[in-house]
């Protein structure tokens, strides 16, 4: 089953590779063995495969507004175990103070809040008006990435790389293009690549799932790099936001949840370029070998 599996998947990837990119179809058969493929099936639908991670920092980052007959305070709240950029615009101001910024970008650091302006009415007893705009990312962008080989972040195999960097099926997007995905069973014990702190878990996630990242863990660096780990096992996350972990450190275990066209680790590493996340490149410290492109008899 494995390697039906695997061949599946490698024919979808090698096939979204091609200068057309292709309509990709999924459907389940008697059996019950999910199939995905770029030739119109009977009973297939169409796949559409959505290139996004949500991770819900919304309730854990906020922005706090105390408004006064005369006066507003905004402060940004930081729950989050890594620092956070925030982003403050007002825009429609009426009977502000003369000088009032119109915008305002500040680092929160972990676990922290700060304020961010003070707006004041220029004619007391007036109404002070005015629209907020609130925006954050994760991360501090003033932090340069360090040098570093990535130990396999992974117990067993050898399992072979199904999509690389600038994959055309799916890593094509400013958070994945340099991130790497290995088939394996579901189940393979999935290890921190990277010594730092878990910033984020999610672990709820059935297979499928309602959330395209599925189960994952995202950890900071020293250098401010982040590593996430994606499509985890459900129930299999072994860690807490907050947690110290070195090299080696349990997280979980390797699934097929989220957006997945079968079982594997998404290994994506990021980093905050200025009010965004970005893939950045990385290199593993042994080599891994790629699956072959079935659909053209070639190696990848």
């Amino acid at each position: 089953m494995l390697q039906r599996l695997t061949l599946l998947c490698s024919l979808l990837l090698a096939a979204a590779s091609l200068a057309a990119a292709p309509t990709i179809y999924k459907y389940t058969d008697a059996n019950g063995v999910v199939t995905y493929t770029d030739k119109p099936t009977r009973g297939a639908s169409v796949f559409v495969f959505q290139d996004r991670m949500v991770e819900h920092l919304e309730q854990q980052v906020h922005l706090d507004v105390d408004r006064r007959s005369n006066s507003a305070i905004f402060t940004a709240r930081n729950e989050l175990f890594a620092p956070v950029e925030v982003e403050l615009r007002l825009s429609g101001l009426s009977n502000a103070a003369p000088g009032t910024p119109q915008s305002i970008r500040k680092l929160i650091p972990a676990r922290s809040s700060v304020r961010l302006l003070a707006l004041n009415a220029q004619k007391p007893g007036q109404a002070l008006r005015y629209t907020q705009a609130f925006k954050y990312a994760l991360g501090n962008p003033g932090q340069q990435p360090e040098g570093y080989l990535y130990p396999l972040p992974w117990v067993g195999g050898p399992f072979r790389l199904s999509q690389g960097p600038d994959g055309a099926f799916s890593h094509t997007g400013v958070k994945s293009r340099y991130a790497m995905d290995i088939a394996m069973p579901v189940g393979t014990p999935i290890i921190a690549a990277r010594a730092g702190t878990v910033v984020k878990v999610e672990n709820g996630q059935a297979a499928g799932g309602s959330e395209a990242s599925g189960n994952f863990v995202r950890i900071l660096h020293d250098d401010g790099t982040m590593g996430v780990y994606l499509h985890l096992m459900e129930g299999s996350v072994v860690v807490r936001e907050g947690q110290q972990v070195a090299v080696g450190t349990s997280l979980g275990r390797s699934g097929n949840t989220g957006n997945s066209t079968g079982p594997h680790l998404h290994f994506v590493v990021q980093r905050n370029t200025g009010m965004g996340l970005e893939s950045i490149p990385y290199r593993f410290s042994q080599p891994v070998q790629s699956l072959p492109n079935f659909a053209v008899g070639a190696q990848r």
